[in-house]
Parts: structure tokens; sequence; C-alpha cells
């Protein structure tokens, strides 16, 4: 049986984290035995863990240098790795801004913290950053995997492309989960070519269809055209697009109301555009949720204002679930979204989406002809765990 390895940051919420705690309910424990190490163990997923994965607990070396607490000082490893963070962190914002994390594992984590201890057949960074930087150089496998959940056009305008280079030269293979992303590494690394291939994220159409009967959702009038978004609260997003476009449907389409799933840094940024807006009537932050799907199930809409994306896992489970989508016109979007037939993909702008709304409100047939469409597909691809096989045997 071979030892397989995953590392990951954490299981936040998450399109990666999601794609990760997918795929580790849909492979074949009489196959592989599964080690999971989270840098930091905490996140919405974490209780979805399979019984089957090993956890691997945290050395008090590793623990704190991914988050600091006065318990770091009940040993001489913690105190020394929490101000090892301390330290590298300050020093690195300081002098490389906004590539100070990637120069914080070049220049003290590799360095200082010590490597893991056994040894795997195959080992996974299944996010790009100090994930697969740890599994290149603190872990001892056959093979190498490492993951870009990302455009990676888009993650290269925040960290030194020079350094994702180094780390792919070393790794077997580099996944991402697209054939546009996968397209756009092969033309930022053209001699490496060979290493890059797509595996698309793993979704379960029977276990979406019965968490997404969980429970029933209360909150949504259904007087109301419900619309529901899904992410972080980060730029990336484009909620701040969406909430422009929602002042715009305030005056044209008064039955609309906006219900937002998730949470991050920009959430009291957002909440202050609403009420600068007077939107408050119109839109509700839900926080996090462990099981969206009766979200989507009870939606109208779900719509996704992303300035970027690899691949949505919110889109596929949303196609899953027949509920209508829209998009904005992000580089990779068109990979994943039938544009007319599985939902409408509009320019990046508020008037956009506010126009894009008011037509699936309004067009009857047009929405219903979605709907249909999506009824008469079936979206779930648990079947594609065999390439994921194959890629781990070869």
């Amino acid at each position: 049986m071979k030892k397989i390895l995953f590392v990951m940051p954490s299981l936040d919420s998450g399109g990666a984290e999601k794609s990760l705690v997918n795929l580790l309910n849909i492979i074949d424990y009489k196959k592989y035995n599964i080690d999971l190490l989270l840098l930091k163990q905490e996140g919405l997923f974490l209780n979805q863990i399979p019984k089957e994965v090993n956890l691997l607990p945290l050395t008090d070396s590793l623990q704190y240098a991914y988050k600091v607490n006065k318990s770091m000082f009940n040993s001489f490893s913690g105190m020394k790795s929490g101000m090892l963070r301390v330290m590298s962190t300050f020093v690195c914002k300081l002098f490389y801004r906004k590539n100070a994390r990637q120069q914080r594992w070049i220049k003290y984590y590799k360095r200082h913290l010590p490597n893991l201890e056994g040894k795997y057949d195959v080992a996974i960074g299944f996010l790009e950053g100090d994930a697969s930087y740890y599994v290149i150089d603190k872990v001892n496998a056959l093979k190498k995997i490492l993951w870009i959940h990302n455009d990676f056009n888009e993650i290269k305008q925040n960290e030194d492309a020079g350094i994702y280079e180094k780390y792919f030269q070393k790794a077997n293979n580099v996944v991402s989960i697209s054939d546009k992303c996968v397209q756009i590494l092969k033309q930022n690394y053209p001699h490496m070519q060979d290493k890059f291939l797509c595996l698309p994220n793993l979704t379960s159409s029977n276990l979406i269809e019965k968490m997404s009967e969980e429970y029933d959702v209360t909150e949504f009038d259904k007087n109301k055209f419900n619309i529901l978004s899904i992410g972080r609260l980060t730029k990336q997003k484009g909620y701040d697009i969406a909430i422009d476009a929602l002042k715009i449907l305030k005056k044209e389409c008064f039955d609309v109301h906006w219900w937002i799933i998730g949470a991050g840094e920009l959430e009291d940024q957002l909440k202050k555009q609403v009420k600068d807006n007077e939107l408050e009537k119109y839109i509700t932050f839900l926080g996090l949720k462990a099981n969206p799907y009766p979200y989507i199930r009870y939606c109208d809409l779900l719509v996704q204002p992303s300035r970027w994306e690899g691949k949505s896992v919110v889109l596929d489970e949303t196609k899953i679930l027949e509920k209508p989508i829209l998009a904005t016109n992000y580089s990779t979007v068109k990979d994943q979204l039938k544009n007319k037939k599985e939902g409408l993909i509009v320019d990046m702008t508020s008037k956009a989406v506010s126009d894009g709304v008011m037509m699936l409100r309004k067009d009857n047939e047009l929405y219903n002809s979605i709907q249909n469409y999506l009824k008469e597909h079936e979206y779930g691809n648990e079947k594609e765990i065999l390439r994921y096989y194959k890629l781990l045997e070869e």
C-alpha cells in the first residue's frame, strides 16, 4: 500500500480546501495510506476529514512557526519557533512587502525548520506557497507533486515567479485545475511544459445533493429574488463590484435580496460600503457556513463577481444543484461555464452585473432554459479519481 502525504496550510473556507476534502472523501483507502499535515490545525472543513486519514500532530517547531500564542513558552523549541515567526515576519514585511511570505520561507523557514520524519512514496503540496515549499524542502518522498489552484498570471503579480520556477523544477509534476490554468503555466515556463498537467477538482453529486437537504433555509423571503454569493471576502472575489451592482438594482428591482456566505479581511470595508450606499435592507452577510448547500438549493441565482479564479468549486457545486449562475468574465471562466446555457458571463463591471441579474430576473424563458439545461446534465465527476490514481502510480 502506497504511503501518500498531503500538506496544506489549514482547512479554512476556500475552494482549494474544499477540493482537498472532496478528494479525501472519494479516494480508495484500500489502495493508499494517507497522511495529512496541516500547518495550522484549524478551519471550517476540519470535521469533514474522513476517519481513515491520519492527521499528523504538529511539533512545537512547526506549530509556532505558523501560529504564535503564549503556550509556545512551554518548550524551548516552541519559544524558538515563535520568535522565529515574529522576527522573520517583521523583517520580511519591512524589506520585501508583497512577497514577504515567500522571502520568509527562503531566508528563514527553509533554514531553521526541521525536516518531517518518515518517508513517503508521494508527497503533495496541495496549495501554492508554504505548503509546496515545505514538501520540496522538508519532506523525504520518492515523488513530489505541487498544486496550483489559481490563474498563475495573477499569482505572479504579488509574488516572485523566479522562486516558483525553482520549486517547479524540483517537483516531479505541477498540477492545475483547468486547461486554461495549465496553458498559462506553460506560457510562463515553456522549458518545463512536460511537468504541467490538468486534474479537475472532484465533486460528488450524491454527497452535495444529500448535504443540500440537511436543513431548511429560513432566512430567504419567498417573495423576493434571492441572490447568493459564496467565497472569501477578498479583493479577488469582487464583492465591491457586487455591492455597486446592487446599488443600481435597488433603483430598478425592489424585490432583490443579496446573501453572502464567507469571511475575510475586507469584511468591515464591504459592510461600510453597504452602509454608505444605504443597502442594509437589500444585502445580508451570513458569515461562514460549513455546509452552504441548502442555501444554494433555495436561492434563485448564484452570482460570482470574481476578478480572477483558477476553477471555482462553487460553480461546479451550483450546477449540480441546478441553479443558474452569473459570473464575471475572468480569464478562466469559459473553462467552466457555458454562456446562456448554464448561466450568464458578463463584463467585470457593476453595470454589467446588474444588467445580467435583471435579465435573469425578468426573462423567464432564458432563466427556465438555463435551469432545464442544468437538469439535463450530470456535473459530478467522481470517476475522474482514476486520473488521480494514475498520477500517484506513475
